[in-house]
């Protein structure tokens, strides 16, 4: 058992996210548990998202990655440009910040490295020092792109071979496929940063994954038929999971803030589940038809509803809806999602169905309806909607938009019929099993103290890179 208060080994990881928000959360969590265990947890980010990471007990430290005023938007989104620059520039200050730390008390034992960074484990080996790709997508995403890594599945995948069948995984039709590989030539940056994830993974000392064990267990064995892959998620704040880290109630100090009064106070006159929360996340942007269909198909639905909604994609929304639906709706550019999924009144949660977002619908028991837009979106929606049974994904039309009517539908389904009682009650059991795969003794626990325990011996011993 890996000791809480004792720091006598001088265990330093050092934890490297890519600097995109949906990867530095279950990062800097991730540092935040290793922290709570007795080891020394820094992270290593850019300059641009160091000011951005503030949370107790584990230390921020900035590398470069070539763009340092405002990072990727430097780049006027060439990611081929950034993802070279970062391996120039962060290979090379990486480099210096282990070497920084070297004669010190606690030089650095091991990095976990977002796997979008496969060189970092390539400077961890330079430098005698353990390396851990850390994932931040589903078991599922992963065995399908290890796969392809490996030649196992060729592309483009034609809709005569589908569905396409994966060990471990339900039969793929093409609206569960990511659409990296639906659509290959629509995104090969993407696609080729998927990719190189694999590129040395079998050097790697171990490879993380952050989901947990109950609902990924035959995608898994699946998985380890190619990779060693360990299960340590999920990766949420501790204060709506197991509650060991104290005061762990968002991601990271700056990044949380408290929901606004506005929202506070309109939440609180609501019945106890009446509320729709609806939020595609920070990245995603809806075409002005599927905006119209969502926006008409809340207000024609006659439900609560509060929407998150960047301030960009406002002119979207059908003129003066703001207006039209006050009686019923709050729309709002930012609120803190965990907070908001924990309250009393929400009762559905409309997604995109990032892999972030469905821990956290999973973690706080919360039904969904599943509106993916691209890339992982898709398989994470066919899981949410057929395998973990806790909500429902709407049928897209020849344009692949999802229509007003099928929009309500799916709405009524999760909020009021028959079928309702069953998916809460889907939800609320993975909500207990996402507790105890985190809490003390869970499987999700017991790999981070082996990991620990490894690092510790190893040290002890003399001998950080071989295990």
């Amino acid at each position: 058992m890996v000791q809480l208060q004792h720091r006598q080994n001088n265990v330093h990881v050092l934890v490297l996210p890519y600097p995109a928000q949906g990867h530095i959360n279950p990062l800097v969590q991730f540092a935040k548990r290793l922290a709570s265990k007795g080891v020394k947890a820094t992270i290593a980010t850019t300059h641009y998202t160091t000011k951005s990471i503030t949370t107790p007990n584990v230390h921020v430290e900035p590398i470069s990655d070539g763009f340092d005023q405002s990072g990727f938007a430097q780049t006027n989104n060439n990611v081929e440009l950034f993802l070279a620059s970062f391996r120039t520039n962060g290979s090379r200050t990486l480099s210096q910040l282990i070497q920084n730390h070297k004669n010190t008390t606690t030089p650095v034992t091991c990095i976990v490295y977002d796997s979008f960074f496969p060189w970092a484990l390539d400077v961890a080996k330079q430098h005698g020092v353990s390396g851990a790709a850390f994932f931040t997508n589903s078991a599922a995403v992963c065995n399908i792109f290890c796969r392809i890594h490996h030649g196992l599945i060729e592309l483009p995948v034609q809709l005569q071979d589908l569905p396409l069948l994966v060990p471990g995984l339900p039969p793929l039709n093409s609206r569960d496929l990511p659409s990296f590989i639906r659509f290959p030539q629509s995104y090969p940056a993407y696609m080729a940063m998927k990719l190189t994830q694999f590129s040395n993974l079998n050097q790697a000392d171990w490879m993380f994954v952050n989901t947990f064990e109950a609902i990924e267990s035959q995608v898994v064995r699946g998985l380890t038929e190619l990779c060693p892959a360990k299960l340590i998620g999920p990766m949420v704040p501790s204060a709506y999971l197991d509650g060991r880290i104290k005061g762990d109630k968002g991601y990271g100090a700056s990044l949380w803030k408290p929901l606004s009064e506005e929202c506070i106070n309109w939440l609180e006159s609501k019945a106890t589940k009446s509320v729709v929360y609806v939020s595609f996340g920070s990245m995603v942007s809806l075409t002005t038809e599927q905006m119209e269909q969502v926006a008409c198909g809340l207000e024609e639905s006659g439900l609560n509803f509060l929407w998150v909604l960047r301030e960009s994609e406002h002119s979207k929304l059908p003129t003066g809806y703001i207006d039209l639906v006050k009686d019923k709706g709050l729309i709002v550019t930012w609120c803190n999602q965990l907070e908001l999924l924990a309250h009393k009144a929400i009762g559905c949660f409309v997604t995109h169905c990032g892999w972030n977002s469905t821990l956290e619908s999973l973690s706080l028991g919360v039904p969904v309806v599943c509106l993916p837009q691209w890339a992982d979106q898709l398989p994470d929606a066919k899981f949410l909607e057929e395998i973990w049974e806790v909500g429902v994904r709407p049928k897209e039309d020849e344009d692949g938009v999802v229509s007003k009517q099928e929009f309500v539908n799916s709405l009524k389904v999760v909020m009021e019929d028959e079928r309702s009682q069953e998916i809460r009650k889907n939800a609320n059991k993975w909500k207990k099993l996402a507790r105890e795969a985190v809490g003390e003794g869970g499987s999700s626990d017991k790999v981070i103290n082996d990991f620990l325990s490894s690092l510790m011996n190893a040290h002890n011993n003399g001998n950080l890179s071989s295990y």
